[in-house]
């Protein structure tokens, strides 16, 4: 996952939200919520590996994850996240959708040496794909929107499509892994190109071709559909992302003057996201 701190780097959260820039900054503690993620990823790997027989390379994959995650989100909320506040109910739907992304991802690492049983791979991408609906309103009905719960979900959304793309190669073709590298490819050349990195409108077109994504391959890698209309429907699911990525590079070029780029962000009176997904590019709030 990427670096999910979306905090000004000068600022310090252990000072709370109300600290001006002459209060010392208090300790900044750690928080308990990545632990229990990390703790409920472990319980669920032991449930798959009674249920389906998880192999060794599932066990590998499943702890590094279980690690990752872990440093991952206790970093980002010791940078960005105020210590007394708290974690909010969106997050912990988030966090639950994650540890279900990191069983997705022991099974599809199995593949490699067995087959898991298509039944559970299935319900734990399912559920995944239907709790990407649900955070996101949760946030909104509390009040609990933040760009932290914003970061987190699409981190969450880009890597369970980037693991779904891997599963749906190793019957498919390596091609298909462009749907789940586009927006890290994305990611990476707004470091070279910061324009890249400027602010996008919300569309309702970028929305629905990310849960297209993810429902596609649901479908391919499941073998619900013959392997030949699999695959025109992931081809056609790749051609529709690329569309969407073009589409919101060509939008960033032209506002790439920053003066250009205020009015056209600013001057409708639109709410606006930094551009780090066009796939998966749903905020909260």
């Amino acid at each position: 996952m990427c670096d999910m701190t979306d905090a000004d780097p000068g600022a310090d959260p252990g000072a709370g939200p109300g600290a001006g820039p002459g209060v010392r900054p208090g300790p900044r503690p750690l928080r308990l919520e990545p632990a229990l993620g990390a703790a409920a990823q472990l319980v669920l790997l032991l449930l798959l590996g009674t249920v389906t027989g998880l192999g060794p390379a599932g066990w590998l994959t499943g702890l590094v994850f279980t690690v990752a995650l872990w440093g991952v989100l206790t970093r980002a909320l010791f940078r960005s996240w105020p210590g007394p506040a708290p974690f909010g109910p969106a997050n912990a739907v988030t966090l639950a959708r994650a540890t279900l992304v990191g069983a997705v991802t022991a099974l599809v690492a199995d593949l490699c040496a067995s087959r898991p049983p298509v039944p559970a791979l299935a319900a734990l991408i399912t559920v995944a794909l239907v709790l990407d609906a649900v955070d996101g309103r949760v946030a909104r009905r509390t009040g609990t929107a933040t760009p932290f719960g914003a970061r987190f979900d699409m981190e969450v959304d880009a890597f369970l499509i980037l693991v779904l793309s891997v599963q749906v190669a190793l019957s498919t073709g390596v091609w298909v892994l462009a749907i789940g590298a586009m927006r890290y490819v994305f990611v990476a050349a707004a470091r070279v190109l910061p324009w890249l990195d400027g602010p996008l409108p919300p569309s309702t077109a970028r929305k629905a071709v990310a849960a297209v994504q993810g429902v596609v391959l649901l479908v391919a890698g499941t073998g619900v559909l013959p392997a030949a209309p699999a695959c025109v429907a992931v081809a056609a699911a790749l051609a529709l992302l690329v569309w969407s990525f073009a589409r919101d590079v060509r939008w960033l070029w032209r506002v790439r003057a920053p003066g250009r780029s205020r009015r056209a962000a600013g001057g409708a009176g639109r709410p606006v996201r930094r551009a780090s997904s066009g796939a998966t590019g749903r905020r909260r709030g």
